[in-house]
């Protein structure tokens, strides 16, 4: 069988071809699945798709009228899937539900020291042989309080950083977690951790209960000086409310690894176009903002075992195995049920 692997960047492409490397052929497109991509994978029995892929109704019924028969998505998050859908095509969905925690939490870390240290500005700084320290003033973090909005896996390893910095640990979830427990968090509701965290983390799914969790009234909530932190999910933040606060002076610094209009947006260069979303614009401007392009996850050992997990799908679909990792069961190859 012959995989048709989309929006595959240039350092994943050795991985995944080494990976699938005995098992099945693999062809990778650096474009990404969207309802215009999606013919092309007419006669593909198993596509496999990134995080910022389509995979909306009208995709999957495209997908699905071209022979294709799973659908196995190189990330965790699987808010961009038409679940029901899927399964009312008869589509096996699957995911890679877990990798290391330690690439997002790590890099959730960097940029909360890129904003509060200004690392920046003061890089582009000396580019110029600019060598003064005027606006480049952080603070000590020890001492200060952080709060961890989501104590999963990612959240906890974020968490036991916070610990290794001496910070007050202030926590939200569903359930508390016994290890952030152990490490001193104290659990708290969403308004008093907004009103006395001097840094926020936001390490949470997007769902609907979720969505645009930091609203107007969160922002509001928050110290002027806080520092915001996502590496999560983009639609976790009303970006435009956030720019609203950030044009009225307030926040020390934000670090968004995430934006919630990004697909079509990020992992493409834009470079020579007009980009037309305005928040966006207005948003990197500002001097005490970072904004990456979805690249917390983006390391040789996340990147390695999220191949690893989508090559062990495919495996799974074709030997007729269930996993935890299938989202929409249905039947597979053989007619033998996943």
């Amino acid at each position: 069988m012959e995989i048709l692997a989309f929006g595959v960047q240039a350092d994943e492409k050795p991985l995944i071809e080494k990976a699938f490397h005995g098992h099945h052929d693999v062809r990778c497109l650096d474009v990404f699945l969207t309802e215009d991509t999606a013919p092309i994978a007419a006669g593909y029995e198993a596509v496999s798709t990134s995080v910022n892929a389509d995979l909306g109704g009208q995709v999957l019924r495209t997908l699905a009228a071209g022979g294709t028969k799973l659908i196995a998505q190189r990330s965790t998050g699987f808010n961009n899937i038409d679940l029901d859908t899927a399964a009312r095509l008869g589509l096996t969905v699957a995911r890679v539900s877990y990798y290391s925690p330690y690439s997002v939490a790590e890099f959730a870390w960097t940029l909360a020291m890129a904003v509060n240290r200004r690392i920046v500005r003061a890089s582009n700084r000396t580019r110029d042989f600019d060598f003064r320290l005027d606006g480049l003033m952080g603070r000590d973090l020890r001492g200060r309080t952080v709060g961890v909005l989501g104590t999963g896996k990612i959240g906890e390893a974020f968490t036991r950083i916070a610990h290794g910095f001496g910070m007050n640990l202030l926590g939200w979830d569903v359930a508390e977690n016994p290890a952030c427990v152990e490490l001193g968090m104290e659990y708290v509701d969403k308004k008093r951790l907004f009103a006395e965290s001097d840094l926020i983390s936001l390490h949470v799914p997007l769902l609907p209960a979720t969505r645009r969790l930091i609203d107007a009234t969160a922002l509001k909530t928050m110290k002027d000086d806080v520092i915001l932190v996502n590496s999560s999910r983009g639609g976790l933040v009303d970006t435009e409310a956030l720019v609203r606060e950030l044009r009225a002076g307030r926040f020390s610094g934000v670090g968004l690894d995430v934006y919630e209009a990004e697909a079509g947006l990020f992992f493409l260069d834009k470079s020579l176009e007009v980009v037309e979303d305005d928040t966006l614009a207005r948003l990197v401007t500002f001097p005490n903002v970072v904004v990456t392009s979805h690249q917390a996850y983006y390391t040789v050992d996340a990147v390695g075992q999220i191949v690893a997990t989508t090559v062990q799908n495919v495996l799974d679909y074709t030997a007729g195995r269930r996993s935890e990792n299938v989202l929409v069961p249905a039947a597979v190859a053989g007619g033998r049920e996943d």
